[in-house]
């Protein structure tokens, strides 16, 4: 038995849906669907998450959010009109609309997560209405009813462990079940959204509960590159790579899974296959626990923007008990997480989402890491990149660093910073900004161009 997600791009058109009823129903053991909301069917078009948000934050202001919601239902009647589907879809999905963006606003942020849910709930409803009009057996399934219990916290819920041994039992439905992603209940009957693209975190554990023998993840392209397209033309496709590989591109800016999103199907090892709705007969990613190493050291480089760095230097820093935990308490108490810390004898980096930190916190961090740590040196980095290189076959060769260090400086970028994941799956290089872009090109260049993947 498989499970199968959909995107929001997949389902942002009748036509597209249309593709995925065909995908679907050739392949008898395709019998749990996870579905987004619509994406965008034109470049014009706003998500339907960002206008369901739109039109809950007006609401909470006393606002009027009349044109987002004419917006919305437009864009589900126009699906709905492509499929030819029944008037009462329409009515029951605008309904459902107008019922949960009047419904309690007690706490603002589990209002707004059942407002975010509703465009997941009511495309899966439009779905299985549509696979009900061509005569297959399908139906939409809560998540309530099927028992995906998840923590309070809205925005980022985690899934509870008692449900999986619950969600086993959508085994035995018979037909196709049609599923709404990225939201789960708490115990207390409420909605909460995992973090934002968390619909493959919903087929990841439903991979896991029903005990899947694949989870097929459906987008709109042929297989996960290499590197990003945006930067390098035409880069290479990756065949298949592992769970560990995945999570740390993902992590780094790799935009095709969200990097929680595997840990469900990992834990009970699923292989996941990325595949596009719009060319099903390509033979996508596959994502394993394990791989063949006949590639070379690494199998993707993935970058992303928006990091700081504060540097402390202190002599004897090494012998002096508990100074790193004093100092990533500070970070705690200032409501600050990190991403890495290397270390040295001497010194110490501490990098940090820099959306995190003002220039007031920044200057109240650094204050009492002097005061309290007694450091020699605070210095805080900005605009920083991180680049990461990732591959298994990096822990049975020697000198990819150096190789990297190398092309690094032949394209005159200056590295910031080195940290050697513990796996030794993963190097990561931190750079400025705006030597991002040149710096992928010319590891991809390193480390891909004349090599067969």
């Amino acid at each position: 038995m498989k499970v199968v997600k959909f995107g929001g791009s997949s389902l942002a058109s009748g036509e597209q849906l249309q593709k995925v009823y065909d995908i679907v129903t050739s392949d008898p053991n395709r019998k749990i669907v996870v579905v987004s909301a619509p994406g965008k069917g034109s470049p014009q078009d706003i998500k339907v998450t960002d206008l369901l948000i739109s039109c809950a934050n007006k609401r909470l202001k006393g606002e009027n959010y009349s044109e987002e919601f004419t917006m919305l239902i437009n864009r589900y009647e126009s699906i709905a009109s492509e499929l030819s589907l029944p008037p009462y879809v329409m009515q029951e999905i605008q309904e459902n609309f107008d019922h949960v963006l009047n419904g309690d606003q007690s706490y603002p942020n589990k209002y707004i997560d059942a407002v975010k849910a509703s465009g997941e709930d009511n495309n899966a409803k439009l779905i299985a209405a549509f696979f009900v009009s061509k005569g297959t057996k399908a139906t939409y399934i809560n998540p309530k009813d099927a028992g995906l219990l998840v923590s309070d916290e809205p925005g980022n819920a985690q899934v509870l462990p008692e449900s999986y041994e619950y969600l086993h039992a959508l085994r035995n439905n018979e037909g196709v079940v049609i599923f709404p992603g990225f939201f789960g209940y708490t115990l207390e009957g409420q909605i909460a959204t995992f973090s934002r693209s968390g619909s493959d975190i919903t087929g990841s554990i439903l991979a896991n509960g029903i005990n899947a023998t694949m989870y097929e993840n459906f987008t709109d392209v042929d297989a996960v590159f290499s590197v990003n397209p945006t930067i390098v033309n035409n880069p290479k496709e990756i065949k298949e790579l592992t769970y560990r590989e995945m999570r740390e591109l993902s992590y780094a800016g790799f935009s095709v899974f969200h990097d929680e999103a595997l840990i469900p199907a990992f834990r009970a090892g699923i292989p996941v296959n990325v595949k596009n709705t719009n060319n099903p007969s390509a033979p996508g990613t596959l994502i394993v626990s394990e791989r063949e190493n006949t590639n070379g050291p690494v199998i993707g480089i993935a970058s992303d923007k928006g990091f700081c760095s504060i540097y402390i230097s202190k002599y004897l820093m090494n012998r002096e008990l508990g100074f790193g935990r004093r100092l990533l308490q500070i970070l705690e108490e200032a409501n600050i997480s990190y991403e890495h810390v290397p270390s040295g004898i001497d010194d110490i980096t501490v990098i940090l989402k820099e959306d995190q930190m003002d220039k007031d916190k920044e200057n109240q961090i650094v204050s009492r890491i002097y005061n309290e740590l007694h450091a020699d040196k605070v210095e805080v980095e900005h605009d920083l990149s991180l680049l990461m290189v990732v591959g298994e076959g990096m822990r049975h060769n020697v000198g990819t660093t150096a190789r990297a260090s190398k092309a690094l400086a032949a394209a005159g970028v200056n590295i910031e910073m080195i940290n050697q994941g513990s796996s030794e799956v993963s190097m990561m290089f931190g750079i400025k900004a705006a030597q991002e872009k040149k710096a992928v090109k010319a590891l991809y260049d390193e480390f891909f161009v004349g090599v067969t993947v």
